[in-house]
């Protein structure tokens, strides 16, 4: 499994107007093949900053399957128009289990 690791900067004043439009678009990345999970935060220092990490089977599943599918331009749609600029998007190799203590 790899996380895609995406940095979203959005219009500052439309933070909310966003976490409702994704609200809808993870259903939209749910439907994906080789989608794993999907979490969303939020800075706190940089309140109209988000971090994007989603569990992808490879970056394949993510890179060829998602972004080539009618779901990706959905999902576009719905949370593209918040973007204050384009997405800065890398994938992590997983390395071992989550430790929680």
């Amino acid at each position: 499994m790899i996380v895609e690791h995406a940095e979203l900067a959005i219009e500052a004043g439309r933070e909310e107007e966003f976490e409702a439009a994704f609200a809808q678009a993870r259903k939209v990345i749910s439907q994906a093949g080789g989608f794993h999970w999907v979490e969303l935060l939020r800075g706190v220092e940089r309140p109209a900053v988000y971090l994007l990490l989603v569990g992808w089977e490879s970056v394949e599943a993510h890179n060829v399957g998602f972004r080539g599918s009618a779901a990706f331009a959905r999902w576009r749609e719905l949370i593209g128009p918040f973007f204050a600029s384009p997405p800065d998007v890398e994938h992590f190799g997983v390395l071992g289990e989550r430790f929680t203590g």
